[in-house]
C-alpha cells in the first residue's frame, strides 16, 4: 500500500486516530492529507491537516508538546489511519493528556484489567505522566525539574537510587525494598524519556533475551 493507494476522501483527507503507544489510550482524532502523511512518515513526528485553518500543521509547533511516531497503520478499508505515538506532553490544547476526557458512559469496573496487571499499568501510567511533564516549568513538578536538569542530573539520581536499592536489600525489609525499587524505576523512566527510549523498546529487548 502506498500513500496514493489509500482511499482518500473527496476533500483529500483521511481521519487519523492518534494512540499512546505505551498506554494504549486514544489521544486525539484529527485529519491528514497526503502531504501531512508523507511528512509524518519521513520525520517520524505527527503532522496533520487543520480543517479550520485550512493548512498543514505539526503537533507541538507552538506548545512544544510533540509526538514521536513509532507506527502508522491503515484500517481494512484503507480510509482511516492510526498513528501510534510517544507523546512529549499533553495531547489536548486544554492541557489534558487526551482529548477524550469527557464521558457519556464510563464503566470503569468493566474496563479494568486483572489485578495481576497492576505493575504493567503502573509503568504505562507513569511513563505517560513523565512524558506530559516534558517542557513544563521546572517549578511545576519534581519530574519537570529533573527533565529540565538534563541527562547528567537524571543519571546521577539513577545511580543514587540504585545504591539505595542495594542498601535496602541488605537490610532485608520487604517494604523498604519495594519503596526503593519504585524510586529507581521512576528515575529510570525519566532517563528513558530524556533519551527518547520507549518502554516498548525495553520490553522488546527483554523478550528477545527470554527467547
Amino acid at each position: 500500500m502506498t500513500i496514493e493507494e489509500l482511499a482518500w476522501g473527496e476533500n483529500g483527507l483521511l481521519p487519523v486516530v492518534i494512540e499512546d503507544a505505551a498506554g494504549g489510550g486514544v489521544l486525539t482524532l484529527a485529519y491528514a492529507n497526503r502531504e501531512a502523511l508523507a511528512r509524518t512518515l519521513a520525520e517520524r513526528t505527527t503532522w496533520l491537516f487543520s480543517r479550520s485553518r485550512g493548512r498543514l500543521w505539526k503537533k507541538g509547533e507552538t506548545s512544544g508538546h510533540t509526538q514521536a511516531v513509532i507506527a502508522v497503520r491503515y484500517d481494512c478499508d484503507a480510509d482511516a489511519l492510526l498513528y501510534r505515538v510517544h507523546p512529549h506532553g499533553p495531547a489536548c490544547h486544554t492541557g489534558a493528556a487526551s482529548c477524550f476526557s469527557g464521558a457519556l458512559l464510563d464503566d470503569a469496573a468493566a474496563d479494568a484489567r486483572p489485578e495481576g496487571d497492576s505493575f504493567a499499568r503502573a509503568l504505562e501510567h507513569l511513563g505517560t505522566t513523565i512524558a506530559a511533564r516534558r517542557g513544563a516549568s521546572p517549578e511545576s513538578s519534581y519530574t519537570a525539574k529533573l527533565l529540565a536538569g538534563g541527562i547528567d542530573r537524571i543519571a546521577k539520581k539513577v545511580g543514587e537510587e540504585a545504591t539505595e536499592v542495594v542498601i535496602a536489600a541488605k537490610n532485608g525489609a520487604p517494604d523498604e525494598i519495594a519503596w526503593e525499587v519504585a524510586d529507581l524505576l521512576f528515575h529510570t523512566l525519566v532517563l528513558l524519556e530524556d533519551r527518547g527510549v520507549s518502554l516498548e523498546a525495553v520490553g522488546a529487548e527483554l523478550l528477545r533475551r527470554a527467547k
